[in-house]
């Protein structure tokens, strides 16, 4: 079992910049992926950002490459997505997503373990 525990949501003005945080704890251990998703009001969850533990790969969503920069922490196992020139459209709830093997998926249904969620709001 893995449980995952997201911080750093918040409320701010378009332009702004918020670092959201997840911490892993349980089997982490091997090969692994965290990934970021959102869901805005009325919306599907969607694909943000992941991250290799292993080795650091990363790929983004053409939505946000160039604003969001993800990064990891290895003492503290934890993943951290900063986001920067943040717009409106970005509003949603922010999850992150952990799954054993050495792919990054894009698909939800990949990712078995799911943090609480934690709310972004940008104003205009």
């Amino acid at each position: 079992q893995v449980q995952l525990v997201e911080s750093g949501g918040g409320l701010v003005q378009a332009g702004g910049s918020l670092r959201l945080s997840c911490t892993a704890s349980g089997r982490t251990f091997g090969n692994w992926a965290l990934a970021w998703f959102r869901q805005g009001p009325g919306k599907e969850r969607e694909f943000v950002a992941v991250t290799k533990w292993s080795d650091g790969s990363t790929d983004y969503a053409d939505s946000v490459k160039g604003r969001f920069t993800i990064s990891k922490d290895n003492a503290k196992i934890t993943v951290y997505m900063q986001m920067n020139s943040l717009k409106p459209e970005d509003t949603a709830v922010y999850y992150c997503a952990f799954r054993w093997g050495a792919s990054m998926p894009r698909l939800v249904s990949q990712y078995p373990y799911w943090g609480q969620g934690t709310q972004v709001t940008v104003s205009s």
